[in-house]
């Protein structure tokens, strides 16, 4: 929802240039006067002539400029390198007037500008304009070579611009600074005034722009970037104060599965990563995995490199088993390279957003960001990366940036300051061990998800890319050969172990079959033993069976009696002698 503006009251001009209309919370003010003042070559004709060719364009509006400075011919020539055609425009949108006066003819009388005004208010009301420029009014006054005519003028001018309600641009030259004694009454005449100001810092050229001031409105005071690019004048504006972005719980692949898991699913989608790490630690390769894994989804992607041009990008990541060429011949890839140009790096975050504005990608990766950061001896560039990437992260682009650490510092800090707004941060290290250097991957952090805080060893080989756990023994980090020697001493010595195992195995079995064998013996032996006890029971029973068949043979051959068996006799009582036993002994 739009927040209503608390100027709502005054009406305004949209110019159509972008990052002016915000930071002027709408454009010029419309039935009133703005001054463009500025040096030599930044941009005053430009910003006035732009404004008037989009209102045109955009608002169906009508206008007038007036040239004091140059042929209209030379301005019509001169806007064809922003693809202005105003001669298609002049014929019912636009009316020149070229008011270019000769030295001798100003001052050879009394000169006014009443003929003149005339004249524009009759064209005017013909084509039915809304806004007038009078562009490089102070040469005028300088022919006029008389402060009081000089006044006279421009306050005839401010008169007959009420007058009319036309809105009004005037553009002026200053001289290296933004206040001109001679014609410094013409910021207290207007009531908005845009300062241009163009410098050389360190051999590159800067342009920027200021709104002094803006009378019935508020306003961005601070001093902004601009550009000049083929469609006219660009502002780099960084935006609302409040933040307030579109987010989204979609992941999307970082092209290597395994740091997906260490991810828990992937970078967010529209986030900001940031790469991070010394030359050759692999930074451009995760950033071809994951323009190669965008473009396998669909996505359209666009890959910016500096100093390092596309088709050896494309070799170098062949190599690795990541395939760009057919993306590129496809269109989803688009592939821009270009060089560090200087410490002006507004110009090429410019390029930039106009390769993003044409693309239209879903996926970004710009390799590296870091190349720019050495650029930044500008102040009003020093955070020309924040507002590129603020731009991105409005647009719900997923970016990877990366940024090269010098030497082999892990220092947890990048040089073009981004870490602090960076959603994921993943650093890559140099190991070097025993002779030998390998890469390890870290997730320094991962905003809005759960994250590991392992370290990974990561390889690269003509099969492709892969993350492997990071080897410890004996309290020490191993890779690469040392690892691998470790690893097939390990490997030696379980084979040892199994190979010791198995022959204690075997001698156990041969133990436990000699202890069965000699168990079976005992229950042989025993079951001999209990044989012989039976035979001898057997034995026995028959002898006595035997002596008793004989006798009783006997005693029947002898016609004897049969056998009696007599049991024990009682025992006689202990006690004495009764009277009956008594007489019966006596007896």
């Amino acid at each position: 929802m739009k927040i209503a503006s608390p100027y709502a009251g005054l009406a305004k001009m949209l110019t159509g240039m972008d990052g002016f209309d915000e930071i002027t919370d709408g454009g010029l003010p419309r039935g009133r006067t703005t001054l463009a003042m500025g040096g030599a070559g930044c941009g005053k004709t430009v910003f006035a002539l732009q404004a008037l060719v989009n209102s045109a364009r955009r608002n169906r509006e009508a206008s007038i400029f007036v040239a004091f400075e140059e042929s209209t011919a030379q301005i019509v020539a001169n806007a064809r390198t922003f693809g202005w055609d105003l001669p298609a425009l002049v014929k019912k949108k636009l009316f020149f007037l070229d008011a270019r006066l000769a030295p001798d003819v100003v001052k050879a009388g009394e000169f006014d500008l009443i003929g003149m005004l005339n004249l524009l208010q009759a064209k005017a009301e013909e084509i039915k304009a809304t806004c007038v420029v009078f562009d490089g009014i102070d040469v005028l006054l300088s022919l006029l070579d008389n402060p009081a005519a000089e006044r006279r003028e421009v306050y005839r001018i401010r008169d007959w611009l009420l007058r009319t309600g036309l809105t009004g641009i005037i553009t002026q030259k200053v001289g290296g600074i933004e206040r001109d004694d001679r014609f410094g009454f013409l910021q207290f005449m207007v009531d908005c005034v845009v300062v241009l100001r163009h410098q050389v810092v360190d051999g590159s050229a800067f342009r920027n722009l200021r709104v002094m001031k803006y009378r019935g409105s508020g306003f961005a005071g601070d001093e902004f970037p601009i550009t000049l690019t083929s469609e006219g004048m660009q502002l780099t504006n960084r935006g609302p104060t409040e933040l307030k972005y579109e987010v989204s719980d979609e992941r999307v692949s970082s092209g290597l599965p395994r740091l997906d898991n260490m991810l828990q699913g992937g970078y967010h989608s529209g986030s900001n990563v940031l790469i991070s790490g010394a030359p050759g630690t692999a930074k451009s390769t995760l950033s071809g995995l994951f323009a190669a894994a965008a473009c396998e989804r669909g996505e359209r992607t666009l890959y910016v490199s500096f100093d390092e041009g596309a088709a050896q990008i494309v070799r170098n990541l062949q190599s690795v088993g990541i395939k760009l060429a057919p993306h590129l011949k496809s269109g989803l890839l688009k592939m821009f390279s270009t060089r560090t140009r200087g410490p002006n790096v507004e110009d090429q975050f410019a390029a930039l957003r106009t390769q993003v504005r044409a693309h239209k990608p879903t996926c970004l990766v710009i390799d590296p960001l870091s190349a720019l950061s050495t650029k930044l001896t500008h102040l009003a560039s020093a955070d020309a990366a924040q507002q590129f990437l603020d731009f991105l992260k409005g647009e719900r682009i997923t970016v990877v940036n990366t940024s090269l650490m010098d030497g082999l510092s892990t220092d947890e800090a990048t040089a073009t300051g981004i870490s602090t707004i960076a959603d994921t941060w993943i650093h890559l290290s140099y190991v070097v061990q025993d002779g030998e250097r390998n890469r390890a991957l870290t997730i320094v952090k991962s905003r809005g998800t759960g994250h590991s805080n392992q370290v990974r060893e990561l390889r690269l080989s003509d099969d492709g890319v892969s993350l492997t756990d990071v080897f410890i023994a004996q309290g020490k980090v191993l890779m690469g050969v040392a690892r691998w020697e470790w690893e097939q001493e390990e490997q030696a010595n379980k084979k040892r172990s199994q190979t010791a195992a198995e022959l204690k195995r075997v001698h156990l079995r041969l133990a436990q079959a000699e202890a069965g064998a000699r168990l079976e013996v005992v229950k042989t032996e025993m079951q001999a033993r209990d044989a012989e006890m039976g035979v001898l029971a057997l034995a026995a029973g028959s002898e006595s069976e035997l002596r008793k068949t004989d006798r009783a043979v006997l005693r029947k051959m002898r016609h004897a009696d049969e056998e009696i068996i007599v049991g024990p006799k009682k025992r006689a009582p202990k006690a004495g002698p009764t009277r009956k036993n008594a007489v019966k002994g006596a007896a």
